[in-house]
């Protein structure tokens, strides 16, 4: 939100020597977020006036249209003579009053301004656009044209209000009334303890059975609806500088004189109006909800297909505008333009007060943000729906010369105000400082709350504040007013040597040992869009499928909580190959979600005391189920090449290991087998097991990606992956990593090359020689894998493993060994039928 310092000073008393850097601390203060102060005008100097251009000359003979005129500056430029500047502008004619800028003048940027020879004439200043000034956009998009009664010769930079400060606040979603200059200037009231004058009290006739006839058929979207009508609007008015300046400089573009009266309203009181032409309003004006599939052409010349849940306004030929959205084409205020004959003369002003939700649903369903739905999703004062018509019929009779009358339309629901109940002591309880009754009951009368009661104190909340709904939200206000510089700093009183949890170490041993392995860690938002699972080759029934959707969430294309750690890696994988990155290998640990059989609501937990167990137990119900995963992905050079000879790319087995060392980390024997799943190889997979209770329990995969996914996600060739379930991994661990024993005595190597078919797992024979060579293996490793037909036969292989042998408490003899070895050659042949080579 925009709020220019000359604006808010006509509410707000400040002390003149105030500037805007001071405002912007007051406000900071009191919990307004002001991102930036602009100082519009600060490197402006003159002279800039007034000037009429006399003549105009077209200059022939170049690329673009040149003009060559003479301008009436007065006495601006000390001779009285007329000015002669070149011009390449069109949309001027001779009589038009014009900004001048003389040589001597610095403009916006630095530019200074002197007399120069260009196109074959020599150029005394510029005539000015509004753009060249730094006023904003406007809708000539070319030089400025004053109205014609403008004196000749008169400061343009007070005219034109050149020079002010504009301070630009972030509001927060909870803070609606300050998206309006009206609101501002209650906070910037209350900051410096001054008196607001609120634009928004002046005299509202009563409602008669005169207005124009409305219907409101959803009293549930729409509370309140007022309508008036002005007639006999003069075709040829034009907004005043004042008005386009003061939308200008808030960051609306000027329109026509109805359009921008509205604007102004908004702005000023923050309440989103409507203007229809009443010529092209047929019958009565309904709110109502959409039938589904009705068509609008909404102003942006969009047509869109209308769902059921959608509130809109209606005449007797259907729906003409989206409730608090946007209005319709087709009841459009015509601008005046040269088609004075056909200019609206006639306009209806709605000022109604819609639902929050339903608004905030319509303009992301139709992904159409305006300034009304950004305005009424966050809330609008209801009461200041008749205020708000009632200014702008006021401001289309003065400056459109048009009729107000007499026929007052206002339909209301019944509601009561809101009010809570809170002790008065609570905000002290909240900030842990004693504030005392009076200063709580002074800081709530202050933002606009009745306050009745001694130690328990009844609050009606004020219009202008839906967000205050609970003892809390009025804490806070209490708070924030009286500073939150001004709250102590304490700190916590953890018991002494409790540290980290044993979950804590592990997640921190992971990934440290991950990022020991080469790996760079990358953290991802925790959220992503439903059409990945296609891309990753998920079947239908996958319970990865199953997701937590977001009721607000941040991005539309991605409203849902993730199942799985690969969407995130993988993204991060492909920015880092778009920039140049090759050799990759990523990993990351985090929660991931997964939607519980029943849903449950979660309650609110207490600020003032410890929640007890039973209601953090309660919590814990409603939220997702939320286990901790750990993730790899792998792609270009896994050992790079040099002197030391070649390197070696990343492959399926890297992302094995990076499972197995995981594993090793959480103290779990990892069960490594052939697999298939979702978006891995199908050849190249591993599925990875772990024992839980003396049962096998699948804990992830690991491989190389499918081609399809690489392809449907734009990454690299060959990329790999590997994802764990580390609740599952810590569950079948110890908790304590072993570390290795080393022993005095010496090894014994023995090497076994066996025969074995193709499609037989290299982890099968592994197992089977582990499980046979008994507790005297040290260790195994596959250290060549041969395929030859004419040695071997069609369809079989040659796996290679060197196995060793050691004892704790004595060396070993040959027999011994050899007697191991040959146990667990036996057993990988009865397994897997391998038969030694040769």
């Amino acid at each position: 939100m925009r709020v220019p310092l000359s604006w808010l000073r006509e509410y707000v008393d400040l002390p003149a020597t105030e500037t805007g850097r001071d405002v912007q601390a007051k406000l900071i203060s009191a919990g307004l977020e002001v991102e930036t102060v602009e100082q519009l005008g600060a490197d402006l100097k003159g002279p800039l006036v007034v000037g009429q251009v006399l003549t105009i000359e077209e200059l022939e003979g170049f690329k673009k249209p040149i003009r060559f005129c003479t301008v009436d500056v007065g006495q601006a430029n000390g001779t009285g003579e007329p000015q002669e500047i070149v011009c390449g502008a069109r949309n001027f004619a001779v009589g038009d009053k014009v900004v001048v800028v003389l040589p001597g003048a610095t403009l916006p940027g630095g530019f200074s301004i002197a007399a120069r020879k260009t196109y074959g004439r020599v150029s005394h200043g510029m005539i000015c656009s509004s753009d060249e000034l730094g006023m904003g956009e406007d809708s000539t998009h070319g030089i400025i044209v004053l109205p014609p009664e403008t004196e000749v010769g008169k400061d343009a930079i007070e005219l034109l209000e050149l020079v002010d400060e504009v301070l630009d606040i972030a509001v927060t979603a909870n803070r609606g009334d300050c998206l309006s200059i009206r609101g501002v200037a209650r906070e910037t009231a209350i900051a410096y303890g001054l008196p607001l004058r609120d634009p928004a009290l002046i005299d509202v006739p009563a409602p008669n059975a005169y207005g124009y006839p409305v219907q409101v058929s959803d009293p549930f979207g729409c509370d309140r609806f007022t309508a008036r009508t002005v007639s006999g609007l003069r075709p040829e008015a034009r907004s005043p500088l004042w008005l386009q300046r003061r939308l200008q400089k808030v960051g609306m573009r000027p329109i026509s004189l109805a359009v921008d009266i509205t604007n102004y309203v908004m702005m000023e009181l923050g309440q989103p109006l409507h203007a229809y032409d009443r010529s092209s309003v047929q019958g009565t004006i309904g709110v109502r909800r959409a039938q589904e599939g009705e068509k609008l052409v909404t102003l942006d010349g969009v047509e869109r297909t209308l769902h059921a849940e959608d509130l809109v306004i209606t005449d007797e030929r259907g729906p003409i505008g989206l409730a608090g959205v946007m209005g319709g084409a087709n009841t459009e205020i015509a601008d005046h333009g040269e088609d004075a004959e056909n200019a609206t003369t006639e306009v209806v002003i709605e000022a109604a007060h819609f639902n929050a939700i339903s608004v905030a649903r319509t303009a992301r369903r139709h992904k159409l943000l305006s300034e009304a739905s950004r305005r009424f999703e966050r809330g609008v004062d209801p009461a200041a729906a008749a205020a708000a018509a009632q200014r702008t019929v006021d401001l289309l009779v003065l400056l459109a010369g048009g009729t107000a009358e007499a026929g007052v339309t206002e339909v209301i629901a019944p509601s009561a105000p809101h009010t809570i109940t809170v002790p008065a002591d609570h905000p002290d309880k909240v900030a842990g400082v004693t504030y005392g009754r009076e200063t709580v009951v002074r800081r709530l009368q202050e933002v606009g709350c009745d306050v009745y009661g001694q130690d328990e104190l009844i609050v009606t909340v004020p219009s202008w504040r839906p967000d205050l709904t609970d003892p809390n939200d009025l804490a806070e206000e209490v708070i924030r007013l009286e500073g939150y510089e001004n709250l102590p700093s304490t700190l916590p009183k953890p018991p002494a040597g409790r540290g980290l949890t044993a979950r804590q170490r592990l997640h921190r041993r992971i990934g440290r040992a991950l990022a020991g392995a080469g790996y760079v860690e990358a953290l991802n938002y925790p959220f992503l869009g439903e059409q990945v699972f296609d891309q990753l080759g998920l079947d239908a029934d996958d319970p990865v499928r199953r997701v937590v959707k977001l009721v607000n969430p941040l991005s539309d294309e991605e409203p849902a909580l993730r199942t799985t750690l690969l969407p995130g890696l993988l993204g991060a994988l492909r920015r880092n190959t778009g920039r140049g990155g090759h050799d990759l290998a990523l990993f990351e640990t985090g929660l991931v979600f997964h939607p519980r059989e029943e849903r449950r609501a979660a309650g609110h937990l207490p600020v003032d005391r410890r929640p007890t167990d039973e209601e953090i137990a309660r919590l814990n119900a409603a939220l997702p189920e939320q286990p901790r995963h750990a993730a790899v992905v792998l792609t270009g050079a896994r050992e790079q090449a040099g002197w030391w000879g070649k390197g070696r790319p990343a492959d399926w087995a890297d992302a094995v290991e990076a499972a197995r060392t995981v594993a090793h980390e959480a103290g779990a024997e990892l069960v490594v087998r052939k697999g298939r799943y979702g978006p891995w190889h199908p050849g190249r997979c591993a599925e990875l097991l772990v024992v839980v209770n003396g049962a096998e329990r699948t804990v992830g995969h690991a491989g190389e990606l499918h081609p399809r996914v690489v392809k449907a996600l734009g990454l690299p060739e060959r990329t790999c992956a590997m994802e764990l379930d580390l609740d599952v991994l810590e569950e079948a661990g110890d908790g304590i990593p072993m570390a290795p024993s080393i022993s005095t005595f010496p090894v014994a190597t023995q090497d076994v090359a066996l025969v074995l078919d193709k499609p037989v797992p290299a982890a099968e024979v592994e197992d089977a020689l582990r499980a046979g060579a008994g507790e005297l293996l040290e260790s195994i490793r596959l250290f060549d894998v041969y395929e030859n037909a004419e040695q071997l036969g069609e369809g079989r292989k040659s796996l290679a493993y060197a196995l060793r042998f050691r004892a704790p408490d004595r060396t070993l003899t040959v027999d011994e060994a050899s007697a191991a070895r040959d146990a667990a050659v036996a057993l990988a042949g009865e397994r897997t039928g391998a038969v030694l080579r040769g």
